[in-house]
């Protein structure tokens, strides 16, 4: 700015003027002072005028999985809501690494943002600790962690698995395959518990499918392990816990001469548009991320805002229902009536 000011032949209060009061300098003044920003190539720096002003307008996101399009709704609920409160959100991606997570969090601790949304696959517990020790506010995204000092906002995957199976019973199926990986991911753990009380409920045979890859390589492996049960065990529907592990069985399970849903039905958990390029629609569960990144705005928002009357909460999202060829078949082509 002084630089700015010298090139112009004026005082520093006026290039400030320029910068946030345009209205109270000279026409003639501020074409000048322009000119000089534009010569020198200056840009202020917004997050020192914040901290100088004793305020910050920036949130920081970190997202276990950029790949994952649950977590790309996420982003883009959370930068419309910030948006709408006249804040600005960063953004970065730990890649499913628990230590650049860790990496991500000390960045956004350093650069003194007003608060942190995180979503992670497993515990955060020793990174949140650390930045609520230095008391700034978190809130925890499609994780339930069970803190007592920070908000939560979750998908219900308990009933998201309960939906799908409820569905394929409904459908008529009576033989059902979960297919999933261990429960130490706490989505894979809800959504196994949900299918379980569909199936109890409904009275009917649940064979659950232990998997080492959630995604669509893990396909191979399942459909294996189908073709291995004894006929009368064979199931007639496939609720895999992931989108993506959907689709593998899917293309498995065609190259083994199966039609789906002919033969059996088949459908996803995680509503990952990844997932939905293939030959036969996929069924699936919607996460409603947009919903979840906006309310993870709103908390944070209140909490910064009003931080001595701000009540920790936890906020679940219900999921829904998104029926596909799948598990229902084509729909008939329209017929001319004359």
């Amino acid at each position: 700015m002084a630089d700015v000011a010298a090139r112009a032949g004026v005082s520093l209060g006026t290039v400030s003027h320029v910068l946030n009061h345009p209205e109270r300098v000279k026409e003639s003044t501020r074409l000048r002072v322009q000119d000089a920003i534009d010569a020198l190539g200056f840009v202020r720096n917004a997050q020192a005028r914040s901290l100088a002003a004793g305020e910050n307008r920036t949130i920081g996101l970190v997202l276990v999985d950029l790949g994952n399009t649950l977590f790309v709704d996420i982003a883009r609920g959370a930068q419309q809501e910030a948006t709408a409160c006249g804040m600005t959100l960063l953004l970065a991606n730990s890649d499913n690494d628990d230590a650049l997570q860790d990496v991500h969090l000390d960045f956004f601790e350093g650069a003194r943002v007003s608060g942190i949304l995180l979503a992670p696959m497993t515990d955060p517990r020793t990174g949140v600790d650390r930045v609520r020790r230095r008391g700034t506010p978190v809130v925890v995204l499609n994780y339930d962690a069970g803190r007592p000092d920070c908000c939560t906002v979750l998908v219900d995957n308990e009933r998201a698995g309960h939906l799908a199976a409820r569905h394929m019973i409904d459908l008529g199926h009576r033989r059902l395959a979960f297919v999933a990986g261990r429960d130490h991911l706490q989505p894979v753990r809800d959504r196994r518990r949900g299918v379980r009380r569909a199936v109890a409920d409904a009275g009917v045979e649940l064979v659950e499918i232990p998997v080492g890859d959630l995604s669509a390589r893990g396909g191979p492996a399942a459909v294996a392990q189908l073709a291995a049960l004894p006929a009368g065990r064979r199931p007639d529907a496939v609720i895999a816990v992931t989108d993506l592990l959907g689709l593998g069985v899917v293309q498995e399970l065609g190259r083994a001469g199966l039609a789906v849903p002919g033969d059996i039905a088949v459908m996803g958990c995680d509503y990952d548009k990844r997932a939905w390029g293939g030959s036969v629609p996929l069924t699936s569960v919607r996460m409603p991320g947009e919903e979840v990144g906006a309310a993870a705005v709103r908390l944070l928002v209140d909490e910064v805002s009003a931080p001595g009357l701000h009540r920790h909460e936890t906020v679940v999202v219900p999921p829904s229902l998104v029926v596909r060829e799948s598990s229902a078949g084509r729909a008939p082509a329209p017929t001319d009536v004359g």
